[in-house]
């Protein structure tokens, strides 16, 4: 009797299960469904192909051929004789040839590819799934993210596109594919998995997908795209000592594809937005003494006069937790999430100060030129005759590559053969001082400079990769 009894209740809960399964297996409007990723449960689903989404996707991945004049020296065999006199043989040109891969973003003929890719390149070809060729321009390219935007001439003709996914709705263990051309052989797509996500440690401008598809010589500036058939990266790095694939490769993710396109096509240049703060990663030492419960967050150790940060109240020593809602774990993932968003919004910044949490709203800028970089070229009877010098600004520090912070007159080039040259000053110096006269801006120095044309002791002090000491004064012009 009881044993009949319990088989009685068993049978009730596994139909009252299966019940209450099949009922939340049935939703009520499917298309508010979000998307299931589940194991797959038969032979079936197991031979499933990726074919329908290969041909979805890769008519809209394209080859990028460059070529490139270089010249090399000849050398006569014999070094000592080379260098004492000159011996060596005329320079000759050399036409070097690369290849890349790159993704078509808008109909009309817009090409995202790596900047590495075109680098130097003086000719650049673009090469359809079909075979047609089409001679490219540069619109513009940026070397921190490595990424670059190109323009071919289609005559009219609308092309296939690859469509951004910008919700970041990926997660480790998704299935992707990454098509491109490795080591020249054709169009070729191979597949993996999202191995990792917000790879900071490879860029420092970048938060990076990881995948172990085979990514290979050839196939940097191809897609990488999810069953669904978006773009959710473009192919950049491999991360080996062959510089083949070993199982790990990288891309940039598609937000911030999307947002560097959208600044090539509407400025003419990929800007990068910022709140004008210099950070570092906060590692277990620092988190200790800051109060945090663990190493997380950017703290500031640097900010812009008058930048956003300063005038939104943020302070050094603060630690920046998250950006509009996205969690900062060191600084290079909080200049990827400014990277993401567009000039002149504003969001909220979580920060923690004196060990609570605080709340602040930035308004998202890019770097100024402020002041102007009013570029002169110096010339006259003193030692900096044939320098060209600029003021520097965040603007400048970001185009040029040089700290964004740095602030003064600094040396833009040097003509060979001047008295700048010989003096030895380089690129890159700034100049502080002439004869004790304090040098704030290029027209300051300039000024400075006239009025000691005629003075027989000259003492220019400079900032070296801040190192700061006189210019050692060999050559003056001579005024006849």
């Amino acid at each position: 009797m009881k044993t009949a009894l319990n088989q009685t209740l068993i049978s009730f809960l596994a139909i009252a299960t299966l019940s209450l399964s099949a009922h939340a297996q049935t939703p009520l409007n499917p298309a508010l469904q979000p998307l299931l990723r589940q194991i797959p449960t038969s032979q079936m689903e197991v031979q499933l192909s990726y074919a329908p989404v290969v041909s979805e996707t890769a008519p809209a991945v394209v080859n990028i051929f460059t070529s490139r004049t270089v010249q090399r020296r000849q050398s006569t065999g014999n070094d000592f004789f080379d260098r004492m006199f000159g011996m060596g043989r005329a320079p000759q040109e050399r036409v070097e040839n690369s290849l890349g891969s790159g993704v078509i973003v808008r109909s009309n003929g817009t090409v995202v590819t790596n900047a590495h890719v075109i680098r130097g390149a003086d000719e650049l070809r673009v090469v359809l799934n079909d075979r047609r060729e089409f001679d490219a321009t540069v619109i513009a390219k940026d070397d921190d993210l490595d990424l670059a935007v190109l323009q071919i001439d289609t005559a009219g003709e609308q092309l296939p596109t690859l469509r951004l996914q910008q919700d970041g709705d990926r997660e480790i263990g998704d299935i992707v594919l990454a098509i491109g051309n490795p080591f020249g052989v054709g169009q070729t797509v191979t597949s993996g998995i999202i191995s990792a996500l917000g790879r900071t440690n490879v860029s420092n401008s970048s938060s990076f997908i990881q995948t172990d598809a085979a990514v290979n010589p050839g196939n940097s500036g191809g897609a990488l795209v999810n069953l669904s058939g978006e773009l959710i990266g473009v192919n950049t790095a491999i991360f080996s000592r062959s510089g083949g694939s070993n199982g790990i490769g990288f891309a940039i993710p598609a937000e911030l594809v999307g947002r560097a396109v959208d600044s090539a096509l509407s400025t003419g240049e990929i800007v990068r937005p910022w709140i004008g703060a210099r950070t570092d990663a906060v590692d277990a030492t620092m988190a200790a003494a800051l109060g945090l419960d663990r190493a997380r967050g950017a703290v500031i150790n640097e900010l812009l006069d008058g930048g956003p940060a300063d005038e939104a109240g943020l302070r050094k020593g603060d630690v920046i937790l998250s950006v509009g809602g996205t969690e900062v774990n060191d600084n290079s993932g909080l200049r990827f999430t400014l990277a993401t968003m567009e000039s002149g919004e504003r969001t909220r910044v979580d920060y923690v100060r004196d060990g609570r949490e605080r709340t602040a709203t930035v308004k998202i800028d890019i770097p100024q030129e402020s002041p102007k970089r009013d570029e002169r070229e110096l010339l006259g009877v003193h030692p900096l005759d044939g320098a060209t010098v600029v003021n520097m600004s965040p603007a400048l520090g970001e185009e040029l590559g040089f700290d964004p912070y740095l602030n003064g007159v600094m040396v833009l080039k040097v003509q060979r053969r001047s008295a700048a040259y010989y003096n030895r000053l380089r690129p890159g110096d700034f100049i502080l001082s002439v004869n004790d006269r304090i040098v704030d801006a290029t027209n300051d120095l300039e000024r400075s400079l006239k009025a000691e044309e005629n003075s027989d002791v000259w003492e220019v002090e400079i900032d070296r990769q801040g190192r700061i000491g006189l210019l050692p004064i060999r050559a003056i012009p001579n005024p006849t």
